[in-house]
């Protein structure tokens, strides 16, 4: 059985109020304007919404007007708009200070010096004297034949002597003393074969004559072979693997683990936290339909519908 009531299974919170003509004027001072503030209920929060096409649905808060064919808006171009109707409103023209600007006093420039500008000093290049090159070198022999790469006594020095490279010396002294070592040995290392042992020998079965050779039996080797349980009789009409049964009757696994979900305890009760629900809306009917229904209603309606289509065909 579920607790709603009738008209929560229709949609509606709450009963219609009834319109009819001649009802006296009630003014909206009169209405309560909280009914929530004096039932307890001033703590309600906002709780969640969901996807529709209400305001705060899929939309904003705010509805932003949209005509056809409106321009897209630059906030860049509107800046610009306002800062010239912001300097429109500046009278006569842009300040100018009395003075001119002052030149800074700093390295390389004679302002505020007594003597004025140093013509020493001064950054313009001069016409200097023209380029003379240099006299010829003093000849005391002549030069030598051919590039002098490749060519002996063409350059002005000789080749070098040859000089033996003394990096692998020490290595020629070991292997030099080594060779001496081995001619002044006569034989090879001296390895006697006589050591000291037991009364008995370690193995008794240890024999120093050697063993005939083994004879091999004439007769064929049997081949052995790994013994293997004959098949079950087969059944016609499918695949029965031997049972007694067609399939195998189904049966719960008791090894199945079973997952139990923890339940989330944000309470004493158990139980997730609702806020109490607020007034709620209910329909509202206009007083020109409430005029219309009750100037037409089910006994009268024919006649109307026959004065409309003489209406109509006139």
């Amino acid at each position: 059985m579920s607790n709603k009531t009738d008209m929560e299974r229709v949609g509606l919170f709450q009963e219609m109020n009834y319109h009819t003509i001649g009802d006296r004027y009630v003014p909206p001072g009169s209405i309560s304007f909280n009914q929530s503030a004096g039932k307890g209920k001033q703590v309600l929060p906002g709780g969640t919404k969901d996807r529709s096409a209400l305001q705060h649905g899929y939309f904003g808060e705010k509805y932003n007007r949209v005509f056809e064919g409106e321009s897209y808006t630059d906030p860049i171009k509107r800046r610009r708009q306002n800062r010239l109707k912001e300097s429109q409103k500046n009278i006569g023209k842009p300040f100018l200070p009395s003075n001119g600007d002052k030149k800074p006093s700093g390295l390389g420039n004679h302002y505020g010096t007594l003597t004025g500008p140093i013509g020493a000093f001064s950054p313009v290049s001069k016409g200097g004297k023209g380029n003379t090159g240099n006299g010829k070198n003093v000849l005391t022999n002549p030069g030598k034949k051919g590039t002098g790469f490749g060519y002996v006594g063409v350059t002005l020095g000789k080749y070098q002597n040859h000089m033996p490279d003394e990096y692998d010396r020490a290595k020629q002294i070991t292997k030099k003393i080594n060779g001496d070592h081995r001619k002044a040995l006569k034989g090879g290392a001296f390895k006697l074969n006589m050591h000291a042992q037991s009364y008995f020998d370690a193995n008794p079965y240890r024999s120093d004559r050697p063993l005939p050779p083994v004879k091999s039996s004439g007769g064929k080797r049997r081949e052995v072979k790994p013994f293997k349980q004959s098949s079950p009789p087969k059944s016609m009409a499918g695949m029965k693997a031997g049972t007694f049964d067609p399939y195998p009757s189904h049966s719960a696994d008791p090894y199945n683990v079973k997952i139990t979900r923890p339940v989330h305890v944000v309470n004493k009760t158990g139980k997730i936290f609702m806020p109490s629900p607020g007034p709620k809306s209910f329909p509202m009917s206009s007083v020109v339909n409430t005029n219309v229904d009750r100037s037409i209603n089910s006994s009268n309606y024919k006649n109307i519908a026959l004065a409309r289509a003489s209406t109509m065909a006139y």
